[in-house]
C-alpha cells in the first residue's frame, strides 16, 4: 500500500509538472505574439533573479522540511513535525521580507547596475511582493510532499500557472500599449498573483489538514534541537542551490551586455536575447518534458535497487534509460533540423527564428539526456558530483559568454553551450560507467537513431515539398514521420524483447 502511495504519487506531481511545462510554453507563445522579442528579452532579464531568489529563501529549505517531515511521520511524531514547519516557515519568511526589501528599495540601482535596462525598475519593485508569498508557499508544499500527500503540491503547480496565463491575458490589453516596461509589468503581475494565490491554497489546506488529523501531539524535540536539524540539512542544499542560481543568472544577464560589445544596439541584444532564451530553448525543451516524470521516478527506482544490492536491476534500468533518452533526443534533433522554418512560424508566426533553432537542434541528444543522468545520479547519491559537473559546465559557457560573445556574436554562446553540453554529458556517463559499469553502446544509442530519424525526416520532408501547404498537413506529416522513425528503429534492431519489457514495467 505505502509503495502504491509513493508510485501514486510521483505520477500525480509528474502529471501536474507535465501539464505547467505545457501551459508555460503556451505562455510564452501568447508572450511573443503580444509583446515581440525584444519584451520576451526583457521579461527573461528579471527570470533568472527570480529564481535566485527563491535558492536563497526556499530552495533548500523545501527538501529538508520534506524530509524532517517524512522522518518525524516515520516515528509518529505529529508534534515534532508541527514545529518543524513553522520553524522552517519563519525562517524562509525572515529571510524573504529582508531580500524582499532589499529588491524593492534598490531596484533602480540593479536595474541600471546589474540588468543594464532601467526598463526593468517597475517589475522588479512589483516582484519583491512575491517573494515571501513564494517562500512560504514552497515550505507548506515540502510538507505535504513529506507526507506523500501529493495532490495539494500539485494542484497548487497548475493553479498558479492557471492565474498567471489569466492575468496577462487580462492586463496584455491595457499595459501593452503603454510601452515594454509596462508590458514586462503586466507579465510579472502574473508571477505575483500566482504566487500570492498558490501560498492561500496551500495554507488552507495545511491548516484544514492539522484539523482533520488533529496534529497537537505535544512535540518531543525542543525548538533549539529543532533548528538545529533545520539548520544542519538546509545549509549546504541552500549554498549549492545559490551558488547554481548565481551561475545560471550571471550567464543570462551577460548575454545582451556581451552582445552589445560586438557591436549590436541594446533593443538588437534584447531582442536576440530575448528570442534565444524566451522563443527557441522553450521550444527545443519542449519534446524533453516527457521525460521528466521518467527523471522523476528514476530517483526511487534507482534509490531502491542501490539499498538491495541488485546490481542487475540498476544496470537493465541504467541501459533502457539511456536508449530511450538517445531515441527521444535524436528524433527531436531530426524533427528541428530539417524542419525549423515551418515549426517556427507554426508556434510563433516567425519562420525566421529557424535560423537560430537550425543549429541548437543538434544539441537535443545532450539536453535531454541530462534530465535523465540527473534522476540516475541523484538515485545513485551523487549530488555532490552534480553540484560540482553543473559548476564546470556554468563556468565553461560563461567563458565563451565573456570572451567570444563579442567577437562571434551569438555564434560564440551557440558553441560555448554546445562544449558545456559535451563536457558534462560525458563526465556524467562515466560516473554513471564507475558507479554501475554500463557503457553507452554510441552505435546503439546514437547511430542507428541518427540513420533512421534522418531518414524519415528527410522522406516526410520530401512528402511536404510535392503536396499543399497547411498547418494541419505539416502536423499529419510529424505524425507520420513519428511512425516511421519508430518502423526503422525496429528493422535496425533497437528494440529487443528485454528492452521492451523494461520500458514496459517502468512506465
Amino acid at each position: 500500500m505505502k509503495h502504491r502511495k509513493l508510485i501514486w504519487g510521483t505520477l500525480l506531481l509528474a502529471s501536474a509538472n507535465f501539464i505547467t511545462k505545457c501551459m508555460g510554453f503556451y505562455n510564452r507563445i501568447f508572450l511573443s505574439a503580444q509583446i515581440g522579442a525584444e519584451g520576451i528579452g526583457l521579461y527573461q532579464l528579471i527570470l533568472p533573479l527570480y529564481a535566485l531568489t527563491w535558492s536563497i529563501t526556499s530552495a533548500g529549505l523545501t527538501t529538508t522540511i520534506s524530509r524532517l517531515t517524512a522522518q518525524e511521520n516515520m516515528r509518529q511524531e505529529s508534534g515534532n513535525i508541527g514545529r518543524l514547519v513553522k520553524q522552517s516557515v519563519c525562517i524562509s519568511l525572515c529571510i524573504s521580507l529582508l531580500l524582499s526589501g532589499f529588491l524593492f528599495t534598490c531596484s533602480d540601482w540593479i536595474a541600471l547596475h546589474i540588468l543594464y535596462d532601467n526598463r526593468t525598475t517597475l517589475s522588479l519593485r512589483l516582484l519583491a511582493f512575491a517573494i515571501p508569498f513564494m517562500a512560504a508557499g514552497s515550505c507548506l508544499r515540502g510538507f505535504f510532499m513529506g507526507l506523500q500527500q501529493m495532490l495539494i503540491p500539485a494542484c497548487s503547480q497548475v493553479l498558479e500557472q492557471v492565474l498567471r496565463i489569466g492575468t496577462i491575458m487580462l492586463l496584455a490589453g491595457v499595459f501593452v500599449p503603454k510601452g515594454l516596461s509596462y508590458a514586462c509589468f503586466a507579465a510579472v503581475c502574473g508571477i505575483v498573483l500566482g504566487e500570492i494565490t498558490s501560498c492561500l491554497f496551500t495554507l488552507y489546506h495545511y491548516f484544514r489538514f492539522k484539523r482533520r488529523h488533529k496534529l497537537v501531539k505535544r512535540p518531543s524535540l525542543s525548538s533549539m534541537v529543532c533548528l538545529s536539524m533545520i539548520l544542519s540539512m538546509a545549509m549546504p542544499l541552500t549554498a549549492s542551490r545559490i551558488v547554481s542560481s548565481v551561475l545560471s543568472a550571471l550567464e543570462n544577464i551577460l548575454i545582451p551586455q556581451r552582445l552589445v560589445l560586438y557591436g549590436m544596439t541594446n533593443t538588437e541584444a534584447l531582442t536576440a536575447y530575448g528570442e534565444l532564451t524566451g522563443m527557441v530553448m522553450p521550444l527545443l525543451m519542449l519534446p524533453s518534458v516527457l521525460l521528466m516524470a521518467f527523471s522523476v521516478s528514476l530517483v526511487p527506482e534507482i534509490s531502491e535497487a542501490c539499498a538491495t544490492s541488485q546490481n542487475t536491476r540498476i544496470r537493465r534500468t541504467v541501459s533502457v534509460t539511456l536508449l530511450f533518452t538517445c531515441i527521444l533526443g535524436v528524433g527531436a534533433a531530426c524533427v528541428f533540423a530539417v524542419f525549423p522554418q515551418e515549426i517556427c512560424y507554426i508556434f510563433y508566426r516567425r519562420s525566421s527564428l529557424g535560423n537560430l533553432l537550425f543549429p541548437l537542434a543538434f544539441l537535443c541528444p545532450m539536453l535531454y539526456a541530462q534530465t535523465v543522468l540527473h534522476g540516475l545520479l541523484n538515485g545513485l547519491g551523487e549530488q555532490l558530483f552534480l553540484f560540482w559537473c553543473h559548476m564546470i559546465s556554468s563556468l565553461l559557457t560563461i567563458g565563451f559568454v565573456w570572451f567570444g560573445v563579442p567577437y562571434y556574436g551569438m555564434q560564440a554562446f551557440c558553441w560555448g553551450w554546445f562544449c558545456s553540453l559535451l563536457v558534462a554529458t560525458l563526465l556524467a556517463l562515466h560516473r554513471l560507467y564507475c558507479r554501475t559499469g554500463v557503457r553507452f553502446s554510441i552505435s546503439q544509442c546514437f547511430l542507428k537513431p541518427l540513420l533512421a530519424g534522418g531518414a524519415a525526416a528527410l522522406l516526410i520532408r520530401y512528402i511536404i515539398q510535392t503536396g499543399t501547404p497547411s498547418r494541419i498537413f505539416f502536423l499529419l506529416c510529424l505524425t507520420g514521420m513519428g511512425i516511421l522513425y519508430l518502423i526503422f528503429l525496429g528493422l535496425l534492431g533497437c528494440f529487443s524483447k528485454e528492452n521492451l519489457k523494461t520500458l514496459r514495467q517502468k512506465i
